[in-house]
């Protein structure tokens, strides 16, 4: 493959990055190429040392998208950054996958239980409206200290889902440097 195709593929490989990073990626393609010719190395060998430009592409995608997640992790950054790892190789479909729903669920779950008892009170009040002739005080009562413990889940739930988040980034890190470069880029 001659410099022009590889950097052909290369730029549709990486057409969801932004078209500043897409540039500065070229750019820098194009100059190893120039110091490679200068070398005396031919295109095609200069191409075959780099590998596959749709595996270049990914590794970046995937770079890129865990970088914007440690900027801003909001939930759309973090499943984009799981899709471009899961991305990266077929080990990595079971490897992150698996574990980032699991997580997941137990996180929604946390905060939908925090939420519903913290909402008990209204619904039993809207249960005495809807049948007054049911009421027991017992239940108010019981709603009440369920509201208390809905707001320390709550509580818990917003600290577990920032360490969680936090964790999670540092594993899709992990795992993008040892998909790179294998083990040799790993540092603790």
């Amino acid at each position: 493959m001659n410099k022009k195709q590889f950097i052909a593929e290369l730029n549709a490989s990486l057409r969801r990055l932004p078209s500043y990073e897409r540039q500065d990626i070229l750019q820098d393609i194009e100059e190893y190429f120039e110091i490679g010719l200068e070398e005396g190395k031919t295109e095609e060998q200069l191409s075959a040392s780099l590998g596959s430009p749709h595996q270049i592409a990914k590794e970046l995608v995937a770079t890129h998208r865990v970088e914007k997640v440690e900027e801003t992790a909001t939930a759309g950054n973090i499943f984009r950054a799981v899709w471009a790892v899961i991305g990266l190789g077929f080990f990595n479909l079971v490897i992150v996958l698996g574990p980032f729903v699991a997580i997941a669920g137990v996180i929604i779950a946390g905060w939908i239980a925090g939420v519903s008892f913290v909402a008990s009170p209204i619904l039993v009040l809207i249960n005495v409206a809807i049948h007054p002739q049911i009421f027991e005080l017992f239940d108010l009562f019981f709603s009440i200290g369920l509201a208390g413990l809905g707001l320390f889940i709550l509580i818990g739930m917003f600290f577990a889902t920032r360490a969680t988040t936090n964790g999670f980034v540092r594993y899709l890190k992990y795992n993008v440097r040892v998909v790179k470069g294998g083990m040799k880029h790993v540092q603790y």
